[in-house]
């Protein structure tokens, strides 16, 4: 469903657009006209379509969740408060293998980033012209519906993960124990300043590598179902089906993937010092 007055360039590029509102360099504010000119916005411009979809799949996770526990069933339960069941048994069980502390904010954590990543990954699986061209039908230029390409959300999330680490860290530890553990390890004590150099890159490593990994799997799989979407239309059926099913284990593995490492780090913010 490629448009029929872009070339092969033009359509890849218009599809990895983001909407994005912000001030202009004369001063206004508005829609960017494009990638150049949301360039030119700074760093304070903000990707409508991502915040958007995010929050409304964030939203649509609390609704159906808690639909589910607010009018559970006492015999034999239904199929959606089955399915919720299976989840959150499925992170329970994550959390007891991965996480050595105690903290009643893990699992319910564990929970929410798994869940959302997989909606906000899923919709990686909408045919990729079908939201964008009804968007342009009310006005709308531009339209990126996979918030996961977005490295300004991945690395949002990374970000969060990374100061709920740094302040677990400090409240198990201290600040001693917490500035021990980077200055101390692993060599000894006289190779302070090198230890420091190598604990802080390590630290810092944390949430590039999360967000790097979520926004470049995405990304990528992104960037396949646009190409599949300029062939023609026998060939692009031939070609979607099945990289949308195997696409399927992508969306799901990335999102177990951040949910796992958040756990092990956090759990590593909890272990005492030696």
């Amino acid at each position: 469903m490629a448009g029929e007055n872009l070339t092969s360039s033009e359509y890849i590029k218009h599809h990895l657009t983001n909407l994005t509102y912000g001030q202009h360099p004369d001063g206004t504010w508005g829609i960017a006209s494009g990638q150049e000119a949301a360039k030119e916005m700074g760093f304070w411009a903000v990707n409508i379509d991502t915040l958007g979809v995010s929050v409304i799949l964030g939203c649509l996770f609390l609704f159906l969740f808690r639909k589910a526990a607010s009018a559970p069933t006492t015999g034999v339960p239904t199929g959606w408060q089955n399915f919720v069941e299976m989840v959150l048994e499925f992170i329970d069980g994550s959390v007891k293998d991965s996480f050595n502390g105690r903290n009643p904010v893990i699992a319910p954590l564990a929970l929410t980033i798994f869940v959302w990543i997989v909606l906000m990954n899923t919709m990686d699986l909408v045919p990729v012209d079908y939201i964008p061209h009804l968007g342009q039908l009310v006005g709308i230029p531009y339209l990126k519906v996979v918030p996961t390409t977005d490295p300004n959300l991945t690395f949002s999330l990374a970000l969060a993960v990374f100061f709920l680490t740094i302040y677990y860290s400090i409240k198990v530890k201290g600040p001693g124990g917490f500035f021990a553990e980077l200055a101390f390890h692993p060599f000894p004590k006289y190779m302070m300043p090198f230890n420091l150099l190598l604990e802080l890159i390590a630290l810092i490593s944390k949430p590039i590598s999360l967000a790097l990994r979520l926004f470049g799997n995405m990304y990528a799989g992104e960037m396949i179902f646009i190409l599949i979407a300029l062939l023609p239309l026998g060939v692009q059926w031939t070609l979607s089906l099945p990289w949308a099913i195997f696409h399927i284990l992508v969306v799901i593995l990335q999102a177990f993937i951040f949910m796992t490492l958040t756990i092990v780090y956090l759990s590593m913010a909890h272990e005492e010092s030696h």
